[in-house]
């Protein structure tokens, strides 16, 4: 009997400390509200990418995407804001953007793809394929046909073989000449070297073919994205409030680069629920 009553209390016991483990609740995925002269978007950000997650919270911690304007505007594209001579235009202090002279290490997900409301991070055209480490884009692309999740996926698969065949030991010489012509700002000698590697990669086959997964093909027809920026720019949250506000920005008037004619701002950034 005693032993009848100690194993029924310990079933008790086990029952009661499993139902409490199981209350407890996973944390939840930062949040970040921005708010634009023509309404709020809400961000969340993704734990798959920690380092562009932690980049974006300190940014907007410090203050940095407050009163700076989206630089670039492309219907049926992308909005993207946080280019430098934007963050001028915000008076920002010349030491604070010079702090802002770094790249964050690329961070692809096959589960994080460019998906109507994604958030990406923009890059130059460094061989590391490192993002920006401000910049950032929401992506606004309507319902794709198939013919172009096709085409973009041709695209992925050429970026892949130019960046793997940059990486291969024999082209070294090349991927030195790309990172100084980088960090000298000599685009025009990129543009040859680029140009150069492109055309040496189309012979090579090293490396893994992508396929974008079937159920974001159905997403790319249903819902929209850029299925052609996938596993090249770094996707590292979404819109979850406020694509109504990402739509009217991207239909406002916009002159040569898709600089909008009138000033779209973000008046501020902050995290939700702080």
């Amino acid at each position: 009997m005693q032993l009848l009553r100690y194993l029924i209390l310990s079933s008790v016991i086990i029952s009661c400390s499993r139902s409490k483990d199981s209350s407890k609740e996973e944390p939840k995925p930062i949040q970040v509200a921005l708010t634009t002269s023509m309404g709020s978007i809400v961000l969340e950000l993704s734990d798959k990418t920690p380092l562009h997650r932690d980049n974006f919270v300190k940014l907007v911690n410090d203050g940095m995407y407050d009163s700076i304007i989206f630089h670039r505007v492309l219907q049926g594209f992308v909005v993207q804001a946080g280019e430098f001579d934007s963050l001028r235009l915000a008076n920002m202090d010349s030491s604070m953007i010079e702090g802002l002279d770094y790249r964050v290490t690329a961070e692809f997900d096959t589960t994080l793809f460019h998906k109507r409301g994604a958030l990406g991070a923009a890059r130059d055209g460094n061989p590391q394929r490192a993002s920006s480490s401000i910049q950032f884009y929401i992506v606004q692309a309507g319902p794709q046909p198939d013919s172009m999740i096709v085409k973009g996926e041709k695209r992925i698969n050429g970026w892949l073989r130019q960046h793997y065949a940059t990486q291969a030991p024999e082209n070294k010489m090349w991927l030195d000449s790309i990172n100084y012509a980088l960090e000298s700002e000599d685009y025009a000698l990129f543009g040859s070297i680029y140009d150069t590697l492109a055309k040496i990669a189309e012979g090579f086959e090293d490396f893994e073919q992508y396929k974008i997964p079937e159920y974001q093909k159905e997403i790319y027809r249903t819902t929209g994205g850029t299925p052609h920026l996938d596993q090249n720019y770094t996707v590292f949250g979404e819109v979850v409030a406020g694509m109504n506000v990402v739509d009217s920005i991207a239909a406002v008037p916009v002159g040569d680069g898709g600089i909008p004619i009138d000033q779209v701002m973000i008046l501020n950034a902050t995290i939700e629920g702080k």
